[in-house]
């Protein structure tokens, strides 16, 4: 599963080493993206298994290597120290991690966004209101964090009005089923599991925010810019993923019963969680989605969190700090400063058949 965990510290020199002469761009004909289990990235290995990565990078004369690393964080870190072309991370986690350390970086796919697998779910309370005072117990400063602030804050209530106490998510169930844990938040599949405890109300969930959770493929602005035939590569091989993945036939079905045993689950539980995700099957529909106030607006509560919580590091001294390009040249924060990107050039080419 997805660790989606925004606090831990980026490994020793990271900084440094995403800066250094050996992290710059070239021109080359290999590359690697990592990725890590969650539903909405699953695909990359599938198109991987499928030969799908391999006819697209041989269209354009290059290698792809699909990675997978066993720790979200980790994989991210060691993008941003250079090890990796590209990964696959939240928009949260993109913006915080190697954004904030001064990697440039540009989000070549949107994949989807939580539409309900992440949530928050009390024992006891019926309301977000009856929280007030309350113990929220959840993965410090991830996105079940984020969501939680933007719970309270539909209600008129904010965390300084109740506790929140850090839990690992590989504990968060166990503990649930304790007296002394009351109310969560969290992702699936864990959410599924602490919803059907007898009596579990769920009191809010990411679809309540749609597009503030966001999947993204992530590649150095530096090497997309140097390798164009890499972002037509990996574009071209996820939308025909996308196109097997969302489809009722025989093939699509093996596909989503790899996926979710790739997930740890099966066809029907990798189903319930697509079914709680807003996924764009098409490019046309990830560049319009991209291109929304909703996705801008949304962003902006990400980099207001991030900020809040001292995820944008030390020299931050406001939430403007890193700024973020959006795909019609819009820029939120420091213009002089922009570390992320959303780019819709390639998805463009691909919804037009020119890729």
């Amino acid at each position: 599963m997805k660790t989606r965990n925004l606090c831990k510290p980026l490994v020793a020199g990271v900084l440094a080493a995403a800066l250094s002469p050996a992290a710059m761009a070239e021109e080359k004909d290999s590359f690697s993206i990592a990725w890590t289990i969650y539903a909405g990235w699953v695909p990359w290995q599938y198109a991987e298994d499928s030969g799908i990565m391999k006819k697209w990078a041989d269209k354009y004369d290059i290698d792809v290597d699909i990675v997978q690393v066993n720790d979200y964080i980790e994989s991210i870190n060691q993008y941003t120290a250079g090890q990796f072309d590209g990964v696959v991370a939240t928009s949260m986690d993109g913006l915080s991690i190697p954004a904030a350390s001064g990697l440039d970086t540009t989000a070549l796919i949107v994949g989807d966004y939580s539409n309900g697998n992440d949530g928050l779910v009390s024992k006891d309370a019926t309301s977000i209101e009856e929280l007030e005072g309350e113990t929220v117990h959840l993965v410090e400063l991830s996105v079940s964090h984020y969501l939680l602030a933007r719970a309270l804050e539909s209600v008129g209530l904010s965390e300084r009005d109740l506790d929140v106490v850090n839990i690992s998510d590989a504990d968060l169930v166990s503990a649930f089923q304790t007296d002394d844990v009351r109310h969560v938040a969290t992702w699936n599949p864990l959410l599924s599991e602490v919803e059907s405890y007898p009596g579990a109300t769920k009191l809010f969930n990411s679809s309540q925010i749609p597009g503030h959770i966001k999947d993204l493929t992530l590649v150095s602005t530096e090497t997309l810019e140097d390798n164009p035939k890499l972002g037509k590569a990996l574009v071209g091989a996820w939308y025909e993923t996308m196109s097997i993945l969302k489809s009722d036939s025989e093939k699509g079905q093996e596909a989503r019963a790899q996926m979710g045993e790739l997930s740890g689950t099966d066809q029907a539980g990798y189903e319930a969680q697509l079914a709680d995700m807003k996924m764009f099957w098409e490019p046309r529909m990830s560049v319009d989605f991209i291109n929304s106030q909703q996705a801008f607006e949304a962003m902006d509560g990400v980099r207001q969190f991030s900020f809040d919580k001292g995820l944008l590091g030390q020299g931050a001294m406001s939430p403007d700090f890193v700024g973020i390009e959006f795909p019609d040249g819009t820029i939120m924060g420091d213009a002089g400063n922009v570390k992320l990107r959303f780019n819709d050039t390639y998805m463009r080419m691909a919804a037009e058949g020119e890729i």
